[in-house]
């Protein structure tokens, strides 16, 4: 018994250790496929970042995200929890650096407005630990965004927008924090454009008070961050939780909601700075090659098509 509780607790900090130490600063770049633009439309990648949680000392996050402007993305999707700290925005700025000179677009999480605090992570498992909000300090998102701005981002934060991309007609939207209940859809209520190649939607936490509309509304894709892929995850198993009201078979990667439109959950780049592990769910950006709906399916879009397949419920 002896060695069984000792090798026990062997393996525990060990496990602790690995995630803790390693896999929380493994950045990961994952890549799909996704048919969701007209017929006939030129293929536009998006490179879509989440969740950073900066802290000004995460030199090693800031210079990997810098260096992902060699994708030469057509679009930037942000879909936020930036800060973790009321002293990170230049930090921010520097891991976006080169990426801030191509067309970007972005909504805010809970994090870029109140800083972390410290929380009971067992609460997380609880139903009625996950509604609680528990806010910190106030952050300077307001200096995030007039940054973001500056450099010709646009904030989609109860807006519509149509872009140009590639001569191509984008046609995106977005809310605020459904997390923090910040959501006002109806400010941005109604089809959207059908001459676009793409209409894309936006929101932080992925919703489905939220999605339900979006996808009510005609919109082809939607992409959202928040969950940070569970952050632990159970080989066999997946997330244990999303921290929303999404379940836990979406808590990261591609999947489809409903008939028509495709969601892409972020599992983020970052953590909380008083909960730093992760654990089968490596820190993430993701790069989506959008492709006309009407395009030869390829062997990995066939994939993620029986994956979105099985994630339906």
């Amino acid at each position: 018994m002896k060695r069984l509780v000792t090798g026990t607790a062997a393996l525990g900090a060990a496990t602790l250790g690995y995630a803790a130490g390693i896999e929380r600063r493994h950045w990961t770049l994952r890549t799909a496929e996704l048919p969701v633009l007209a017929n006939g439309a030129r293929p536009i990648k998006i490179l879509h970042i989440s969740d950073l949680h900066m802290l000004p000392g995460q030199l090693s996050k800031q210079r990997w995200v810098a260096e992902l402007d060699r994708l030469e993305p057509d679009l930037v999707v942000n879909t936020g929890d930036n800060l973790a700290h009321r002293r990170a925005v230049p930090s921010v700025l520097r891991a976006f650096g080169p990426l801030l000179n191509r067309p970007g677009v972005f909504v805010f999480g809970s994090n870029d407005y109140y800083a972390p605090k410290p929380k009971n992570p067992a609460r997380y498992l609880m139903p009625k630990g996950r509604k609680k909000r528990i806010h910190g300090r106030h952050l300077p998102w307001r200096d995030l965004r007039a940054a973001f701005i500056e450099h010709g981002w646009q904030d989609l934060t109860h807006v519509r927008r149509t872009l140009t991309i590639d001569d191509q007609e984008v046609f995106v939207a977005g809310v605020d924090d459904p997390h923090l209940r910040r959501d006002r859809y109806v400010d941005i209520y109604g089809r959207p454009s059908r001459s676009a190649a793409l209409r894309l939607g936006l929101t932080h936490s992925p919703e489905p008070r939220v999605l339900d509309p979006f996808a009510s509304d005609g919109y082809d894709l939607v992409l959202a961050g928040h969950t940070h892929g569970g952050q632990l995850r159970l080989p066999g198993y997946g997330a244990l939780v999303t921290n929303c009201e999404l379940d836990r078979s979406r808590a990261r990667g591609v999947s489809r909601w409903g008939a028509d439109m495709w969601l892409h959950v972020s599992a983020g780049l970052g953590t909380s700075p008083y909960a730093p592990v992760r654990f089968a769910c490596p820190p993430e950006a993701s790069l989506l090659t959008l492709v006309p709906r009407d395009s030869e399916p390829s062997r990995s879009r066939k994939a993620a098509r029986r994956k979105a397949a099985s994630d339906v419920r």
